[in-house]
């Protein structure tokens, strides 16, 4: 469907845009809207610190030993930056380029790549440097957690896409990102809102603390912490076992899978199938707009599920496959995905899988808590190499068959420990959630407020 804005030459002149973006009527109602508050442009505010060439270091020299953080592109995310895959560079380079050296309280806004997202930079972050795909803003006349709140919030992200340039390779430049308009809405209402996003942190790390503290029980209990993982270059094959297995490719028949398996703790080990039930998933012909979530591989998170990446929707659950509370959702396809576990903890919403997703759901006569503790060690290297042993396919498209992953073994984990590794992960995910909300609640202040000054 067409769609059609019309613009001034005095417009046009004042800001210095010609192109039909620009004035895309979302953007200029966003903009509008957000106007009829008190503001002030973002460049009033603060200063703006552009990173540092791409050349000015190369990746090949990270150094994983170094306290000085690198934060990629990749790592800004909205509100926060990612702890998942960090990288580190050498002191000596940290120190020549020490001019792009991140401060507490510094936003750091993506403006190559994916366009808009913000996050603030805390001292779990510093020391660190930043890269050329983003852009820091410094300010000490106003609370950038407050900041933080809006630039995430609907109007806040509108105003931002709006000043993108470029065609194919599109990206912010600082002296458009100067003219955004901050509503000013008095000290102490901003001070509330970046109490939300304070406390959302808190949460946070809350939230990783704990699932870290189920990682590492799990590892000390099993002794995996003791394991050593090294590949050898070569190594042979009995062919009675490529016919028994009726497998020929390589990783199949690694030594280091050899070496884990023999580890004590496989003792007493027990295929998956003992445990768990794994049922299929169905994928529909027609999506809808809204209706019963459809889960993909992009929803699988260890360990809860992405229900805001949910864009797919069902009308019914016939014919597909429903998931439960407590299930355990396997990403059993995809380069990067595979292997992917979530628990279905306080369900928000009815929901299927598709045909990437397995469910797996705890057989009757199996002992309880034991979703979570398998859980946890699946998603172990242990488990992983386990896991990685079985797929098929090339590098373009992986899967693993279901009769191999109802033969994983897995090992007796004592129900102490299982209840405990239980209480720790739940309330991880309870922590993760409640930051969610509190993230939600102040992005939607800031949006309740900015359309009451549009209605007064």
């Amino acid at each position: 469907m067409a769609v059609w804005s019309k613009t001034t030459t005095s417009e046009i002149l004042a800001t210095r845009r010609i192109d039909a973006e620009f004035s895309d009527p979302k953007y200029i109602e966003a903009e509008r809207r957000t106007r009829n508050c008190k503001t002030e442009n973002l460049g009033s505010l603060g200063i703006f610190v552009p990173g540092p060439f791409g050349s000015a270091f190369r990746v090949r020299n990270y150094d994983f030993k170094s306290p000085f953080r690198y934060i990629r592109g990749q790592d800004v995310k909205p509100f926060f930056i990612l702890e998942d895959d960090s990288r580190f560079i050498p002191q000596a380079d940290f120190i020549r380029l020490q001019r792009y050296a991140v401060k507490k309280d510094d936003l750091i806004i993506s403006v190559v790549g994916t366009l808009g997202n913000v996050a603030v930079c805390t001292e779990r972050e510093t020391p660190a440097m930043f890269s050329c795909k983003s852009t820091i803003f410094r300010t000490n006349r106003v609370d950038p957690y407050y900041l933080l709140a809006y630039l995430n919030s609907h109007y806040g992200q509108l105003c931002l896409l709006r000043r993108q340039r470029g065609a194919i390779q599109t990206g912010l430049n600082i002296e458009d990102l100067r003219s955004i308009p901050i509503p000013r809405i008095g000290n102490l209402i901003e001070l509330e809102i970046a109490e939300k996003i304070r406390k959302a942190h808190y949460e946070l790390i809350l939230s990783r603390e704990l699932y870290q503290s189920a990682q590492q029980l799990l590892e000390a209990e099993l002794g995996l912490d003791k394991l050593s993982f090294q590949r050898t270059l070569g190594y042979t094959a009995q062919v009675s076992d490529v016919v028994s297995e009726k497998r020929m490719n390589a990783e199949y028949f690694s030594p280091l899978i050899k070496q884990i398996l023999s580890n004590k703790i496989f003792i007493d080990a027990k295929p998956l199938t003992n445990y768990f039930s794994i049922i299929r998933g169905q994928s529909t012909n027609k999506y809808l707009d809204e209706g019963i979530a459809v889960l993909k591989t992009k929803n699988i998170r260890t360990p809860s599920i992405d229900y805001d990446r949910v864009n797919d929707f069902a009308g019914a659950t016939v014919g597909l496959t429903a998931v439960q509370e407590g299930d355990l959702i396997f990403a059993s396809m995809g380069v990067g995905s595979l292997g992917r576990i979530s628990f279905t903890h306080n369900l928000p919403r009815e929901c299927v899988i598709d045909g990437t997703l397995r469910l797996l759901r705890r057989k009757f006569d199996a002992p309880i808590n034991i979703e979570l503790p398998y859980l946890l060690f699946l998603s172990t290297r242990a488990g992983q190499e386990l896991i990685y042993r079985g797929i098929i396919g090339s590098t373009g498209i992986i899967s693993l068959p279901d009769e191999y992953l109802g033969r994983i073994l897995l090992p007796n984990i004592p129900d102490n420990v299982c209840e405990r590794l239980t209480e720790l992960v739940i309330s991880s995910m309870d922590a993760g959630n409640k930051s969610k909300e509190l993230l939600e609640q102040a992005k939607n202040r800031v949006e309740q407020l900015i359309e009451e000054a549009v209605q007064s």
